[in-house]
């Protein structure tokens, strides 16, 4: 079965991102498509997996990560999980309040750790205070399947 491929106006209007997002991830080498060189000119091309590493830098953004956490977090979780991007199949994951060298600095100097999804860890967080973050990627796959299907 062949891949099917989606040009930055389509993933745009896919994830909610502007097609300015779109440039200046790329630039930035955060989200890189699939580029398919054409002719005397250029076509940017994304795969459905980029469009999922694009909803999940969104819901990021949205949930107040900082630039630079929400990048390096989407590297990590494809690094980790790569069939997460490709199928929504995988493990679940939460950003968790931390403390420690393991965990990733945000822009206002708020730790975060990448961790296995735990509920009963999530909800001892939340009741020291700690910020928890679910980061489901299989619902933003599935949400994103659905939008692909109307």
């Amino acid at each position: 079965m062949q891949e099917i491929f989606f040009t930055s106006k389509q993933a745009a209007e896919i994830t909610g991102c502007t097609l300015r997002q779109l440039q200046y991830w790329r630039e930035k080498g955060v989200i890189v498509p699939v580029i398919s060189e054409t002719g005397t000119g250029r076509s940017i091309y994304y795969s459905k997996a980029n469009l999922v590493e694009l909803a999940v830098m969104v819901y990021f953004l949205s949930a107040g990560l900082s630039f630079d956490l929400a990048g390096e977090t989407v590297k990590t979780l494809k690094d980790k999980e790569p069939e997460l991007f490709k199928s929504g199949q995988g493990k679940r994951f939460m950003l968790l309040g931390a403390e420690g060298e393991k965990a990733t600095k945000g822009g206002t100097g708020l730790m975060l750790s990448l961790v296995e999804f735990d509920r009963e860890q999530a909800i001892a967080s939340l009741v020291e205070g700690k910020p928890v973050i679910p980061v489901w990627l299989d619902e933003i796959y599935r949400r994103l399947e659905q939008k692909l299907i109307v």
